[in-house]
C-alpha cells in the first residue's frame, strides 16, 4: 500500500529499463471500479513499452535517506543489477536508462534492499537459486548487469525476484505454478550458492502443475490474492497454505 504524502515517490521500471518518476499526490484518486488514467497520460512512457515494477521511495530529496538503500533489478534472461538510489534521486520528465537491456532480453522486476538482504531468484522450469546481496556489485544506472541465475534454454525464463533482509527470520517461500499449484517453504531449505549458477528445486514441475508462474516472500499474516487471465480471483490466507519441501509439487490453490 502507498501513503499518499509529498514525501514519497514512484519510481516506473520499465520493460526496456528505463526508469519514471512520479509523485503519490499527483495520481488521479479514484474508487474501486473506476476505470483511471492511462499510465501514459502520468508520465511519459514511449507507446511500445510498458510498466513492469513499480517501488515507494521516501524522502528522495534527502541525502542521508538515500545512504545505504539500493535498486535491485533482474531480466528475464537472469541478468541482475544493483545500483545506488542516489542515482535515481533526480527526477527527469522523459525518464533515464536503469539498465542496459540485452537483445531479446526485458526487465521484470525490480526491489529496493538495505544492502544486507539475501536474493532469490527463480526460473520458469522450476528452479530457484539463493545468494548473498554482497555479491553483487553496485553499478551506474546504465550498466548491464550480472548473471544472476542460469536459465535451461530459449523457452526459460526468470519468473520472479526476492530480496528478504537477514535479520526477517519469520518469511517463507511462496511458489505458485500456472495450473494453480502452490506452497510455501522456508528460506533455509534453500542453500546458499554463488550467483549466475543452475539453482535447486523449488518446485516438482509435472504436467499437472504447469511450469512456474511465481515466487515471492511471504509472512503468515498475509493474505494471497491470485488473479488468472479470465479475470477470475481468489483470495486466501497464506497461513491456510502448507509448508512442504523444496522437491514437492504443492497443493491445488486455484482451479
Amino acid at each position: 500500500m502507498f501513503v499518499a504524502s509529498t514525501h514519497h515517490t514512484l519510481l516506473f521500471f520499465t520493460e526496456k529499463g528505463r526508469c519514471f518518476w512520479l509523485k503519490v499526490y499527483q495520481i488521479p484518486e479514484g474508487d474501486k471500479t473506476s476505470k483511471g488514467r492511462a499510465i501514459q497520460n502520468l508520465i511519459q512512457i514511449p507507446p511500445d513499452d510498458k510498466v513492469k515494477a513499480i517501488i515507494d521511495a521516501k524522502d528522495l530529496d534527502k541525502k542521508e535517506t538515500l545512504q545505504g538503500r539500493y535498486i535491485v533489478l533482474c531480466t528475464k534472461k537472469g541478468i541482475i543489477k544493483k545500483t545506488d538510489l542516489e542515482d535515481f534521486s533526480r527526477p527527469r520528465a522523459n525518464g533515464v536508462n536503469a539498465i542496459t537491456i540485452n537483445e531479446g532480453d526485458e526487465l521484470i522486476e525490480a526491489r529496493m534492499t538495505d544492502g544486507n538482504s539475501e536474493i532469490m531468484m527463480a526460473v520458469k522450469s522450476g528452479r530457484a537459486i539463493r545468494f548473498p546481496e554482497e555479491k553483487v556489485r553496485p553499478t551506474g544506472r546504465g550498466a548491464i548487469g550480472v548473471a544472476g541465475i542460469e536459465v535451461d534454454d530459449e523457452t526459460d525464463e526468470v519468473v520472479g525476484l526476492v530480496c528478504v533482509s537477514r535479520e526477517d527470520k519469520d518469511r517463507t517461500i511462496l511458489v505458485v505454478s500456472q495450473q494453480g499449484f502452490g506452497k510455501k517453504t522456508p528460506i533455509d531449505e534453500y542453500r546458499i550458492t554463488n550467483r549466475g549458477g543452475k539453482g535447486v528445486k523449488t518446485i516438482n514441475v509435472t504436467e499437472k502443475t504447469g511450469s512456474l508462474v511465481g515466487l515471492m516472500d511471504v509472512l503468515d499474516t498475509d493474505d494471497l490474492m491470485i488473479t488468472c487471465k479470465s479475470g477470475v480471483t481468489i483470495r486466501t490466507s497464506i497461513n491456510e497454505i502448507r509448508e512442504a519441501g523444496r522437491a514437492t509439487q504443492g497443493v491445488k490453490l486455484i482451479r
